[in-house]
């Protein structure tokens, strides 16, 4: 009997040990807000500080995800879909209600830097405070200023859909004792006050790592930052921006760099998919200067540790090296109808050389030989675009883009996977073959 106390004892002491170590790595850091007044007066009557928050609130895309398809700016209610359920993001006009009417500047700066809400509860990681904690507390109280600014909407915010356990305070805690820790960015002395503004960016209110980084199953970012991810739910896979062989930009010409971001396209590459997003609602308005920051960053981004690279890059080798795997070598009856296939479909556009076309310093129909997009082993992003199409966002610099039609009505999985394969065979690619089974699995993945 003294023993099964004396266990029961035990057991509980670590009990009361894990509960305040986790009250401790959830609390770490954070702001007094108990003496706080309820509304900014000051914030908001500085103008230059209003307009400084509405190009930072630009810069984290925010009114992207905080505005619903149809509804009013920053009312929130658009659902974000995850692999545990869907998050329906809140309102940030400054409604007294229902949005942020009565939060104060060290409310916003907690839910920024700690990723906790004004009534306490501690918000899911949709909300990327893993990277916007790195945002000063300057930046900070001028996107509160914006916000407050902006007309209020009596929108009331819409609850969580998540599945049991994911949808409890006390298993959002164990993920956040596990995989965030607060901490306002640092600048690094060794490198440029342009290169560090460029990091800056990229890694808080840009949080590009949100989708350029691998997650692990329970939805926390896992291995090199920015080192490529498939996106969940949506289905696609942002590239690495390290790697030469997917999207890294060591030797790209900054002011491509630039080009890319500001207009979305360039002489090297065009975006598609949720990046269209990214820049139709931020960095297009981002000053050359944030944008020359940010390309310069992002070229001098180590490159993969291995000598082949990362691990979607060590396959591309193994592939160059092994033709005998590749497309190419595909059977003949395949590639014969992959063949007829690109002829009718694609050609008139990409080229029977697949080189594409240009118009003035961009490309209006992207080269298919030699393009890293073709090449990479993840085909998702292929099968996506042949499927529901594409086109680069309309922007100043670019506003009438070409683009692509959907196939999905007209080309079977059969039919994608021939054409595909045939382009990832051809004009000197050699890149794996694209099977029927991998387009109907990304095809049931579709949102209705």
């Amino acid at each position: 009997m003294k023993r099964i106390t004396q266990a029961l004892a035990g057991a509980a002491l670590l009990l009361v040990i894990a509960a305040a170590l986790l009250w401790f790595l959830n609390t770490r850091d954070e702001p007094d807000v108990g003496g706080a007044q309820a509304i900014a007066q000051t914030l908001q009557s500085d103008s230059a500080l209003v307009q400084r928050g509405a190009y930072l609130a630009r810069a984290g895309n925010c009114m992207s995800c905080h505005t619903a398809r149809g509804g009013e700016p920053y009312a929130g209610g658009r659902g974000i879909e995850t692999p545990f359920g869907t998050i329906y993001t809140s309102n940030l006009t400054p409604d007294a209600a229902n949005g942020i009417g009565n939060w104060s500047p060290a409310h916003f700066w907690r839910a920024m830097h700690n990723g906790r809400s004004k009534d306490g509860r501690l918000l899911y990681p949709a909300f990327p405070y893993n990277n916007f904690t790195l945002v000063t507390r300057e930046d900070s109280d001028a996107m509160l200023a914006y916000l407050k600014s902006i007309k209020p909407v009596s929108q009331p915010n819409q609850p969580n859909t998540l599945r049991f356990p994911y949808n409890t305070q006390a298993a959002l805690a164990v993920w956040r004792a596990l995989y965030f820790s607060p901490g306002v960015y640092q600048a690094d002395s060794r490198r440029t006050a342009e290169w560090n503004r460029g990091a800056y960016l990229v890694g808080g209110l840009g949080h590009c790592s949100a989708c350029h980084t691998a997650r692990n199953v329970m939805g926390a970012s896992q291995g090199a930052d920015l080192a490529g991810g498939l996106i969940p739910v949506q289905n696609w896979y942002a590239p690495s921006l390290a790697s030469p062989h997917e999207a890294g930009v060591a030797d790209w010409d900054r002011q491509d760099i630039v080009n890319l971001l500001k207009n979305g396209v360039s002489s090297r590459a065009s975006v598609n998919g949720p990046m269209t997003e990214v820049v139709q609602g931020s960095t297009q308005h981002l000053s050359n200067e944030d944008l020359n920051a940010m390309a310069q960053f992002l070229k001098e981004l180590p490159a993969p540790a291995a000598a082949a690279g990362s691990a979607a890059s060590q396959e591309i080798a193994v592939m160059a090296m092994a033709p005998s795997d590749s497309a190419a070598k595909a059977p003949a009856p395949l590639l014969a109808r992959g063949a007829k296939l690109y002829d009718e479909q694609c050609a008139k556009c990409h080229g029977d050389d697949g080189k594409g076309q240009r118009t003035g310093a961009f490309n209006a129909y992207p080269a298919l030989a030699g393009n890293r997009a073709v090449l990479m082993p993840q085909t998702v992003n292929l099968v996506q675009i042949v499927l529901n199409g594409g086109y680069a966002p309309a922007t100043a610099g670019n506003p009438r883009p070409f683009g692509m039609p959907p196939f999905v009505l007209v080309l079977d999985d059969s039919d994608v996977a021939a054409v595909l394969t045939h382009i990832r065979g051809s004009w000197g690619n050699q890149a794996s073959a694209v099977s029927p089974l991998e387009v109907n699995r990304i095809r049931a993945r579709q949102t209705p």
